[in-house]
């Protein structure tokens, strides 16, 4: 069976497809049938995960996998050797909760086709069985006889039957930035764009002027609105490039604790040590390769950025988003309500042979013939004008008015002269006339096209004269018209003529005759003003600002100029022109073009997915319906707050509160400061284990040697117990990671390329940073450890210990060397972080230069790690927790010495340009 094309058919043909007569409607069993066979006028919902399924996805992680594996053994080796199992629950406690953070920060069930099925909520007048019924939209079908008017939605796709003066507001499905005049004419082409089908009104559209009636040909999921909510559906969730990245890195701490582990696990049994202590000694290796706070971490430093940004007018639906933001490489724009006001402007004024801007106009000179253009532009005109000057009406009209009180004319004057008759505007005629009343006479106004309007003249007023030689004016009259619709300016005429009586309706007729041409207007819906800069900003950030409209070429090419989107005309294409590329070709020219005009929703995802196969982070923004697509397509969709549909803000990752194209700038740049401080947090996090790998590394390797020299049993030398590395891990390092989510961004934050998106975490300069810092920690912590083993024998506290039964027994001389080296690795290892998390601010400036207290909230997390830690040290019941004895009074200024080291040698290293010298 063909695609029909409604468009291209009759109005009778159309009519014999449904069986319906036009006068009498659809009867009842009509109606049944054709709900059985098409269905509701309704959309598809699309099935929501439940909680449970949600919780358990948290589980799907690699890092989370190995937690659970290595909690589960401990527990079980914990309880047979009668030990516990306090190591295996803490593990447990971190991986419930990071699930429950997941779960409450992921963005809330898709609310997309629920706003769209809200478009479809509206009522419809329909005529069946010969009488005139209002019913709710869902039960419109196929065939039905609609009633529209000035104010109605449309409830469903229609070919028009008869349209009277009819004009429907398409922006949010086609981008066309002024309402569409309609008719019931067929249009003959066989391809036309969804904008140029005047003949027909679609679902969700907003009937702004006149009167028709239509035959309803698609309804549901058939409507072009429903197409976009199938579309929708059919998109999947793709992970933003930092879950990429985070998921590559679990997967690679994961593998590398296995190896390790097992290489662990080996030299130990080599080396003749206790097999179960051993095993555990690889749990601990497992638990201290991972870093537990990462994925709980970077989702809270996600969340500290989202309340960042609300305060600059983004609200962000989905925590990745934000530092998507920070990664984009191309921002792709709606035009009308985005980089535009969304608010036809009136720019330019033809009078008395001169085009002027009308910002330019001085208000105290104010000629006859302004005057009577501007009177013809208040008074030929139907918008309805409130007390505070709110206007309500067609956007063409309301910019007229809008000319009228920027020209210092108030709405009073509007009273002055009654207007007696009128000819509506029609899209034959292309004109509006106006009688009003004068003291003594009446006068005639009339606004309309240009070329049309000049037929009905025969003559012009000029400097306060009226003149016969209009011929030879029309050439000036072209010339300006033809300036101004080269920028893209909608341009209107404006005659007038005196009469000594109120016409007759016969005499209405002929109205339009001998009128006197005053001059015309040009107007556009603008660009913002800030939307220059924030283009200007982009490039210079090496952002790539694409427009997509469905606006004519020559509007979107205009608007484009003006913003700096655009500098060459052939960086401009249509729909049509796109239509007859093939994916690969788009794939390989999409970064020849700026801007696209006359285009369709399937267009904005074709565009989007060429960048994307290109490998760039693609941002889109828009208002409308038909943004929506594209909005769940790219990489982050960013919808306007006041004028955006729901349909769009439910598609879209981050809402931009105040509908400025700026405000994507500005969350482009705090999503890079987001990126920066993750990366701040993954390598203080990720140089700590790889700290605590080295450590325990490195002791078991050397354990012979050590217990030779110190005379201690092989089985007794373990450096970190699992306890100890658990409470770095999650509580002494989170918080001061933690604090780095708000570190201020560095003042060239703008002025760099983006991210790569196939760049991952592990850069080369990060790897080195991560490698030589977390190795100079692991070296400082097994100094410790070896200086606590050599602690002299008159030193040595006496230390008691309670077991799980509560028999109390005192530790032999050589378990004491064990636990003080223990305490002071501990000692080290956690404090020695903490002075280290000031190192990582930047990787390429004195801590003395990047102001140590420009971040309170990193001095406030500093300060109560290091205060939980004494807690430790000091409180007895916490110290047999841990086991921890307290230390001599020596042992404690070389812990002191050793604790502020990293700041020493990382100094140096910075000095001698070391720390970066692997940045590419």
């Amino acid at each position: 069976m063909e695609e029909k094309e409604w468009f291209a058919k009759k109005v009778q043909e159309v009519a014999g497809n449904f069986k319906v007569n036009i006068e009498k409607g659809l009867s009842k069993e009509q109606v049944i049938k054709n709900r059985e066979i098409y269905g509701t006028n309704e959309l598809k919902q699309k099935k929501k995960k439940s909680l449970f399924i949600k919780f358990l996805e948290q589980f799907k992680d690699f890092m989370i996998i190995i937690l659970i594996l290595a909690a589960i053994i401990s527990g079980i080796v914990g309880y047979i050797e009668g030990e516990g199992i306090t190591d295996s629950i803490i593990i447990l406690i971190v991986v419930i909760v990071n699930a429950i953070i997941g779960v409450a920060q992921e963005s809330k069930a898709e609310k997309s086709l629920e706003a769209l099925q809200k478009l479809s909520s509206h009522v419809a007048k329909v005529i069946r069985n010969e009488n005139l019924e209002v019913i709710p939209s869902k039960e419109l079908v196929p065939g039905d006889i609609v009633i529209l008017e000035t104010g109605d939605y449309v409830p469903a796709d229609m070919r028009l039957i008869e349209a009277v003066n009819l004009k429907a507001q398409e922006a949010s499905l086609t981008g066309e930035s002024v309402p569409v005049e309609k008719a019931s004419i067929v249009i003959e082409k066989e391809k036309v764009s969804l904008a140029d089908r005047i003949n027909m009104v679609y679902s969700s559209s907003l009937i702004t002027y006149g009167r028709g009636t239509g035959i309803v040909v698609e309804t549901g999921m058939n409507t072009e609105v429903g197409k976009i909510a199938g579309m929708i559906s059919e998109v999947e969730d793709t992970d933003t490039p930092l879950q990429q990245k985070l998921n590559k890195l679990g997967k690679t701490l994961g593998i590398a604790a296995i190896v390790i582990c097992i290489i662990i696990f080996g030299v130990g049994l080599l080396y003749g040590k206790d097999p179960i202590d051993m095993f555990m000694t690889a749990v601990s290796l497992a638990v201290a390769a991972i870093p537990e706070g990462l994925a709980a971490v970077s989702t809270i430093v996600l969340a500290i950025g989202v309340q960042r940004m609300v305060k600059k007018h983004a609200i962000v639906k989905k925590l990745p988003a934000v530092e998507t933001l920070g990664s984009t490489t191309v921002i792709c724009s709606d035009k009308t309500g985005t980089l535009t006001q969304n608010k036809m402007t009136v720019k330019k004024l033809f009078f008395n042979n001169q085009l002027v801007e009308l910002e330019k106009v001085d208000q105290n000179t104010i000629t006859k013939e302004l005057e009577k253009l501007t009177f013809i532009s208040m008074f030929c005109n139907d918008t309805k004008v409130a007390q505070d000057k709110t206007l309500t009406g067609d956007p063409t009209e309301t910019a007229l008015i809008d000319m009228g009180f920027s020209l210092g004319f108030e709405p009073a004057i509007l009273e002055q002269y009654e207007r007696v008759k009128e000819l509506p505007f029609d899209s034959e005629r292309k004109l509006m006339t106006t009688v009003h009343k004068l003291p003594n006479s009446y006068i005639v106004y009339t606004k309309g096209g240009v070329d049309e309007l000049l037929q009905r003249c025969n003559s012009y007023i000029i400097n306060a004269e009226i003149k016969q030689d209009l011929e030879e004016y029309k050439k000036q009259i072209a010339t300006q018209n033809t300036q101004m619709a080269g920028e893209a300016l909608r341009v209107l005429a404006m005659a007038y003529k005196e009469i000594d009586h109120e016409p007759t309706d016969e005499e209405m007729k002929t109205i339009e005759q001998d009128l006197i041409y005053v001059g015309m207007v040009g107007m556009i819906d603008p660009p913002r003003e800030e939307v220059k800069e924030a283009v200007a900003k982009c490039k210079t950030a090496g952002i790539k600002t694409v427009m997509i409209t469905g606006d004519h070429k020559i509007t979107a090419v205009a608007i484009a100029k003006a913003l700096g989107i655009l500098e060459n005309e052939a960086e401009a294409i249509t729909g049509t022109q796109l239509e007859e590329m093939t994916d690969e070709e788009l794939k390989q020219n999409v970064s020849n073009y700026s801007v696209y005009a006359r285009v369709s929703p399937e267009h904005k995802v074709r565009i989007v997915k060429a960048w994307q196969a290109n490998g760039e982070v693609v941002a889109m923004t828009g208002d409308g319906v038909n943004d929506a697509p594209a909005l769940k397509t790219a990489d982050i969709g960013c919808a306007m707050g006041i004028v955006g549909t729901d349909v769009s803000k439910e598609a879209a990752d981050v809402i931009l509160t105040d509908d400025n194209f700026a405000t994507i700038v500005s969350s482009v740049e705090e999503g890079r400061r987001i990126y920066d401080n993750i990366l701040k947090a993954i390598q203080f996090l990720l140089s700590s284990n790889v700290g605590e790998i080295i450590i325990l590394f490195i002791a078991i390797l050397i354990t012979p040697l050590l217990a030779k020299w110190f005379n201690i049993n092989v089985n007794l030398i373990v450096p970190l117990l699992p306890i100890h590395i658990l409470w770095i891990n999650l509580v002494t390092d989170s918080l001061p990671a933690l604090a780095l989510a708000v570190d201020p961004p560095e003042k060239d934050i703008m002025a760099r390329k983006p991210i790569k998106p196939n760049q991952g975490v592990f850069t080369k300069g990060m790897t080195w940073r991560v490698i030589y810092q977390g190795a100079m920690i692991g070296l400082l912590t097994l100094a410790a450890f070896i200086i606590g083993l050599a602690t002299p024998i008159e030193q040595l506290p006496t230390v008691t210990q309670t077991d799980a039964q509560g028999i109390v027994r005192t530790l032999s001389e050589e378990e004491v060397r064990v636990e003080i080296g223990q305490t002071m690795a501990f000692t080290v290892l956690a404090l020695s972080e903490l002075v280290h998390v000031f190192n990582i601010r930047n990787n390429k400036k004195s801590i003395f230069k990047t102001g140590i207290f420009s971040n309170s909230k990193l001095i406030l997390a500093t300060i109560a790690s290091a205060a939980l830690m004494f807690v430790i040290l000091l409180v007895p019941a916490l110290r047999n927790i841990f086991s921890i004895p307290v230390l001599p009074v020596m042992n404690m200024i070389e812990v002191a010495i050793l604790v502020f080291m990293p700041i020493v040698i990382v100094e140096l290293f910075k000095l001698l340009k070391i720390n970066t010298a692997k940045d590419e």
